[in-house]
């Protein structure tokens, strides 16, 4: 069982997806003998701080055992395949742990795992330790692949990642920015935590992209995850006139500094969070002060790809998760998608998808197209990771409900736009 609301065969159909268990879709051969058991496991955020990040995966979970239920076609036999979800917790030590479970107790084939680097990275580092095939996304490839000390010349043996990068996120915002006059001072707001080390390393991160830009960036120092007083930054921004602020922040602490920069009087014209404005509720939750807030975007229902698996369009997929829960669209829902269909096609073209090795080359050798976007480990830009386009936007009220509007696509052509940026009142 799944956390969350199971999804029904009925619901299946009512939402368009009745057509999508066809055997075909997997090359399945409904006649012939099971020849064994595959497991998928996977790792995220059900519940804590980060639990935006796996708002989807009963829905996404669900969807794919419907699938899959008449088993998979891999080397000309067929495998019935056990998919077993564990929550991280939102938490390091809790991701390593279950990780650890579904290596060696539940013995998975195929580990996949999505959520911030506070889960891939224990994730990634169990199954490289035990050899075990491992997939992840949903964390910049910065804070997965040197937060767990990847050497560019070697790379992982194990572990492949897809999303895209700190340089991706830089270029999204800078784009942003320049369609409102600023006075081009920064606000910068960076936990103690794998993503806000990675974002304003002084070398690897964003601050030498912002100031070869023509930006000043005002960094007041690392605070600690699930801060309560954000006086000190407030005041460092207000000296300094910083008209913009920017970060990589979990919603909880975003909310905090949001409502006391109010209390305290400071007015930034844009407002950038990486991570913190991902999610409808968190906007939702800051009630009016919510409007005009600005964030990355790398999935939404009009990114102009579908899923290889399922054949749904980006709208499709999101319109199934709205009928089936009554909640609205969440970005993680594309990239959780995307980790099954790329799994599932990995399992398909293995010689065994029982043996590491061979799921390990199959891994190797992806070249999917996804409802993300292109999958295919290259080398580029370092080994064992591929990046997805990324494009940004703003929360915008449009009668009475937040609605995340693509405002720029210099960094993503093929992604259309659905407005302007506006700056905050």
């Amino acid at each position: 069982m799944t956390d969350g609301k199971s999804i029904t065969r009925r619901t299946l159909v009512k939402t368009g997806l009745g057509a999508i268990a066809a055997p075909a879709v997997l090359g399945v051969l409904p006649a012939q003998a099971q020849s064994g058991v595959v497991k998928i496991g996977l790792v995220s955020p059900r519940t804590g701080p980060l639990a935006g990040f796996g708002e989807a995966d009963g829905f996404i979970v669900d969807q794919v055992r419907q699938i899959v239920g008449k088993g998979l076609s891999s080397g000309g036999k067929t495998f019935k395949v056990e998919i077993i979800a564990k929550d991280s917790q939102s938490t390091a030590s809790r991701a390593s742990e279950v990780a650890a479970e579904l290596i060696l107790s539940d013995k998975v084939h195929l580990l996949i795992g999505s959520g911030t680097p506070d889960t891939t990275n224990p994730v990634a580092d169990q199954a490289e330790v035990n050899e075990v095939p491992c997939i992840t996304t949903n964390c910049p490839w910065q804070p997965y692949f040197f937060g767990r000390n990847g050497d560019p010349k070697k790379g992982f043996t194990w572990t492949y990642h897809f999303f895209w990068g700190l340089e991706d996120v830089i270029a999204a915002f800078l784009a942003l920015w320049e369609t409102v006059p600023t006075n081009k001072v920064i606000g910068g707001l960076f936990p103690n935590d794998a993503d806000g080390n990675a974002w304003g390393d002084a070398q690897r991160g964003v601050p030498p992209a912002y100031t070869k830009a023509g930006y000043k960036l005002i960094d007041p120092g690392r605070y600690q995850p699930m801060n309560n007083d954000f006086t000190s930054q407030i005041s460092a921004f207000k000296a300094a006139g910083a008209e913009i602020v920017t970060g990589v922040m979990i919603p909880p602490d975003f909310a905090t500094f949001w409502s006391q920069a109010a209390q305290q009087n400071f007015k930034p014209k844009i407002v950038t969070i990486g991570k913190a404005l991902l999610f409808p509720s968190a906007v939702d939750a800051l009630g009016a002060r919510g409007n005009g807030l600005s964030s990355e975007i790398w999935w939404s229902p009009n990114h102009p790809f579908k899923s290889g698996l399922t054949g749904q369009s980006c709208k499709d997929l999101a319109d199934a998760y709205t009928k089936a829960t009554n909640r609205p669209w969440t970005q993680p829902i594309g990239f959780q998608h995307a980790l099954f269909e790329v799994a599932i096609d990995v399992l398909k073209r293995a010689k065994n998808p029982t043996d590491p090795k061979a799921v390990l080359a199959a891994i190797a050798a992806t070249d999917y197209q996804s409802i993300v976007g292109a999958v295919k480990w290259t080398g580029q830009p370092v080994k064992n990771v591929t990046k997805t386009p990324l494009v940004s936007g703003q929360w915008q009220r449009k009668d009475g409900k937040f609605e995340l509007v693509i405002t720029q696509n210099k960094t993503a052509p093929a992604i259309p736009v659905g407005g302007k940026l506006q700056p905050l009142a």
